[in-house]
C-alpha cells in the first residue's frame, strides 16, 4: 500500500493507524500547494480531489477520506481492537464519533485555515469550536479514549486536528482531559515513528 500524505495534515491519523496495525506501506509525501508528489507525479491523477490522505492500494485502486481509510485498515486486522466489528452497535457510535469529528472539529478548524477570514470571522469560528471542546472533555474526563480504555481509530483522527490548536494559538489547557489525551496519544510508539517521518 501507498500513503499519501502531507506534513501536518489529516492524513497522519492514517499513518498512525497504518503503523499501530505494522502494516507494511510506502509513505508517500505531497506538496499541498503544488499538487506534486516527492518523486515528481501529479497527485490530481492519483486523487482528483486534490488533498490528502489518499490511500494506494496494491492492486491500483485508491482509497480517499480519512474516516473511510482509517476503518478500511483496521478491518484489515479485526482483532486489533482499534475499531469495533462492522455491523455491531459499537461501530455505528465508533462512525458516529468519527462523523463528530470530521463535521464539527477537522471541518470547523479548517475554515481558521482560510487566509480571507479576518480575526473576527475567525473567532466565531474558535467560538464554536469551543463548544465542540468541551463535549469532548466531558467524555474524556471519565475515559483515556474515544470509545473507552482502549486506543482505537477515532483517536488517531482527534489527536491529529488536536495538534493544529497550536497553530492559533489555541490553548489546550484550558480542556485538562483534552491536553492529558493529547499527551497520552502522543506517547506511543506508532505516533513517535509517525511523526518523526512526518517531521524530519
Amino acid at each position: 500500500m501507498k500513503l499519501y500524505y502531507a506534513p501536518q495534515a489529516c492524513s497522519l491519523a492514517s499513518h498512525i493507524v497504518l503503523r499501530e496495525l505494522q502494516l507494511p506501506f510506502e509513505a508517500i509525501r505531497v506538496d499541498n500547494r503544488s499538487k506534486r508528489t516527492a518523486d515528481g507525479r501529479d497527485f490530481l491523477a492519483i486523487n482528483p480531489k486534490g488533498y490528502v490522505a489518499a490511500l494506494q492500494l496494491d492492486d491500483g485502486q485508491v482509497l480517499t477520506e480519512g474516516p473511510a481509510i482509517l476503518q478500511y485498515l483496521a478491518d484489515l486486522k479485526p482483532g486489533s481492537g482499534l475499531a469495533a466489528a462492522n455491523g455491531s452497535w459499537e461501530r455505528v457510535r465508533l462512525q458516529e464519533t468519527l462523523n463528530f469529528i470530521t463535521s464539527e472539529v477537522h471541518g470547523i478548524m479548517g475554515w481558521l485555515f482560510n487566509p480571507g477570514f479576518d480575526d473576527g470571522v475567525k473567532e466565531v469560528f474558535k467560538q464554536k469550536l469551543f463548544k465542540r471542546l468541551a463535549l469532548l472533555e466531558q467524555t474524556l474526563e471519565h475515559q483515556d479514549y474515544l470509545q473507552g480504555a482502549q486506543f482505537g481509530i477515532a483517536d488517531a483522527y482527534l489527536f491529529t486536528v488536536l495538534r493544529w490548536t497550536a497553530l492559533f494559538a489555541i490553548d489546550l489547557a484550558n480542556w485538562p482531559a483534552l491536553s492529558r489525551f493529547q499527551a497520552r496519544v502522543e506517547q506511543r510508539p506508532a505516533v513517535r515513528d509517525a511523526l518523526a517521518l512526518e517531521l524530519a
